[in-house]
């Protein structure tokens, strides 16, 4: 088959790839991740290149390679990263990590004299931890440390190392990864890292990475990627905290189904397909040479239980941090997000649900949305009669994230610009009823349809930020997912709004919105602002818990059996509740 020599500019990189493949597809291999939410199914518009040869505009994901091409990379349609949540809630636990060791006289390079010296004969020693004493043949240390994985020895190090024992929690999200290392001897986290989830390269939301995971080839795609990604985040960490890889004992990895599934290459198909059922929810410990990840030899690599299809092992890891199983009063817990996460009862009794929100909130498929980055509209609120707007490090507004999407449509219902349906009014109608400043936003966008200028074009901006008829109902949609959930749980408990205690928010997306603006559009219920708490990552706090605890990491177990999952789409009064959910009040 014919090949190709593909220069991106301007990168400056090359390679050869073969006749029909896409430009997505050579970009991905010269190691450029180009932004494609969509999946490379061309629906998204956001992959867009310049061909050198005829300087023609196309999409990346679509256009197939048939010549040599240079070919420009703008920034607009480059993977970059965004504003990413870090930190989360703290519980007191006992420290007690599956890894510890235990420092011994070295007599013999053989394995019963070790097993004497750690007086427990009923150890058994990995393949790594018998290399090790091999090794020791040529020059017998007078000491050396056995590092013990329950009851197994893993590995077996020269001298003394028993204070450096450390491990890495990660959480996997859909939009974001984010590491923690911690000493697992006093419980400190050290550092914390953070970035984009590269596997965005192949879709926006877990229906994409399915779609693109269903084939063997796929799948090794996406696992290696997510793989180098938190090698790298590691190796960040190492270099922050000045801590060896090599006294990294432990990942422990919590991330939703789809992502947990991926970072595991188990088959992803059947969570795509009725009735959504993953192929495990069970936890796994594999050692890091299945895994390709770069800490100490004889490493483990845990992964959390999932509950089901689409409530994974973040949920259950939330639960931990969060403390579900101590909550006397009903609680609330909700991450919000492309796949809404909710947990809903006490100690006594628990129901989790999946909400499909879709991406909106995650600024995808709002004509002007994007991310939490730099430029984008993240508040918006009035003064002075006026619309007052908020960007992510006070750039020129260019286009608006998932909390000023929610602040801005809580604006417009508030002063009336849109009706309980999610319509727009025309302006003639809004006269001496709104500000006129106000009024004046509101303008005719062409195909008898409104808009709402969030942003007038000024200097530094390429045009100005609008939201429209097509963005108040993909909001609405979003919205209405997460609120449906909510309800139909409520439901199982017979009780309205006022029966619920507080509302923990979870998840990156939760920590930035406004509550005020959250209940103002109905995607909360309706309670005081004080019983509406943010909790943060709390996904990488119960994966912290996990590894620092054994006991946490048996109430996972124990947390992701106790926690009913409902299906929502399939309760009978989903359409009706979800109908309801789409109105304004």
């Amino acid at each position: 088959m014919d090949s190709y020599n593909i220069v991106f500019e301007p990168d400056g990189k090359s390679l050869e790839i073969r006749a029909g493949a896409t430009v997505f597809e050579a970009a991905l291999r010269a190691g450029i991740i180009i932004n494609a939410s969509c999946g490379g199914r061309g629906t998204c518009g956001k992959c867009k290149v310049t061909l050198g040869h005829d300087g023609s505009e196309v999409l990346a994901c679509q256009c197939k390679v048939h010549r040599d091409l240079k070919i420009s990379i703008p920034e607009a349609s480059r993977f970059f990263d965004q504003k990413i949540l870090q930190h989360g809630v703290e519980r007191d636990i006992t420290i007690s990590p599956m890894i510890r060791k235990k420092l011994i006289e070295i007599k013999s390079a053989h394995p019963a004299g070790l097993l004497e010296n750690l007086q427990d004969p009923s150890l058994e020693f990995t393949d790594q931890a018998l290399a090790d004493l091999k090794s020791f043949e040529a020059a017998l240390p007078a000491t050396a440390t056995a590092v013990l994985f329950g009851d197994k020895v893993v590995a077996v190090e020269a001298g003394n190392t028993c204070l450096e024992i450390y491990g890495v929690a990660v959480d996997i999200g859909t939009t974001t990864v984010v590491a923690k290392l911690l000493d697992l001897i006093d419980g400190r986290v050290l550092d914390t890292a953070a970035t984009g989830n590269p596997q965005r390269a192949f879709g926006d939301d877990v229906i994409s990475r399915i779609s693109y995971g269903e084939t063997e080839e796929g799948l090794a795609q996406e696992q290696k990627v997510i793989i180098e990604c938190i090698n790298k985040l590691i190796d960040q960490l190492c270099r922050s905290s000045n801590v060896s890889a090599s006294r990294i004992y432990e990942l422990a990895a919590a991330g939703n189904t789809t992502m947990s599934h991926i970072f595991l290459a188990l088959p992803v198909k059947q969570l795509g397909q009725a009735p959504y059922h993953a192929y495990s929810v069970d936890a796994y410990d594999k050692p890091i040479e299945q895994m390709g990840i770069k800490i100490a030899r004889g490493g483990n690599v845990h992964t959390i239980e999932n509950i089901a299809g689409f409530v994974g092992s973040d949920t259950v890891a939330c639960a931990v941090a969060v403390a579900m199983d101590q909550q006397t009063e009903m609680t609330l817990c909700v991450d919000i997000g492309t796949n809404g996460e909710i947990i809903l009862g006490t100690k006594d009794k628990m129901y989790s649900a999946s909400c499909a929100a879709g991406p909106a909130f995650e600024g995808a498929r709002i004509g002007q949305g994007s991310r939490a980055v730099d430029g984008a509209i993240e508040k918006v609120s009035i003064k002075n009669g006026d619309i007052e707007i908020e960007t992510i490090g006070s750039k020129p507004p260019c286009t608006i994230c998932g909390s000023g999407l929610i602040d801005a449509v809580a604006v417009i219902v508030d002063q009336g610009i849109v009706d309980y349906t999610g319509r727009f009014v025309s302006p003639d109608d809004l006269k001496g009823k709104i500000p006129d400043a106000l009024a004046s936003r509101v303008v005719d966008i062409g195909n008898h349809q409104f808009g709402f200028i969030l942003a007038h074009q000024k200097h530094g901006m390429d045009k100005p930020v609008i939201l429209t008829q097509r963005d108040i109902r993909e909001s609405q949609l979003s919205k209405a997912a997460i609120r449906a959930g909510i309800k139909l749980l409520m439901k199982k408990f017979g009780i309205e709004d006022d029966g619920i205690s507080q509302i923990l928010l979870a998840g990156a997306f939760g920590n930035y919105i406004r509550r005020e603006s959250a209940r103002r559009i109905g995607l909360l219920p309706n309670l005081p602002l004080e019983r509406i708490h943010f909790v943060g990552n709390a996904a990488s706090s119960g994966a912290q818990m996990v590894l620092l605890s054994s006991d946490c990491r048996k109430l996972a177990g124990h947390l992701a059996r106790e926690i009913n999952y409902i299906e929502i789409a399939h309760e009978l009064e989903f359409q009706t509740t979800f109908a309801d959910c789409m109105m304004f009040e």
